[in-house]
């Protein structure tokens, strides 16, 4: 299921200004700090792990990381569900996002694997 216009616009606002959303994406950690809600949300100059308020994953509070947007997503990991390594931490992600993944490291590394936009004036 995408994420809502709603979260997408609470994200924005913790952007720097200028920075264009390409994707975000929920994403829960494992390991260390624990276990707590992210959003990891893909622009066009980086990668950004947000932290969420406690009990409402779709409200993005701060940036918690920011990484070059030269840094992959993938490979996924299938063990006990889908799981990204972004930054030394280990992130779920419903298995519905791994086309989103995929999608943002092809942008970056593979471009010419990418079908047309169907809506470029959307």
């Amino acid at each position: 299921m995408p994420v809502a216009a709603a979260v997408r616009a609470r994200c924005r606002a913790l952007l720097p200004p200028g920075e264009e959303i390409h994707y975000v994406l929920p994403a829960l950690s494992v390991g260390t700090p624990g276990m707590a809600a992210f959003l990891i949300v893909v622009t066009d100059r980086t990668i950004c792990v947000m932290s969420t308020k406690f009990f409402d994953r779709d409200a993005p509070t701060s940036v918690y990381a920011t990484h070059s947007r030269r840094t992959r997503l993938g490979p996924l990991e299938f063990s006990a569900g889908a799981a990204i390594e972004l930054g030394g931490m280990v992130f779920e992600i419903d298995e519905e996002y791994a086309a989103v993944v995929a999608a943002a490291d092809a942008e970056v590394f593979a471009p010419e694997t990418l079908p047309p936009d169907p809506l470029p004036d959307l």
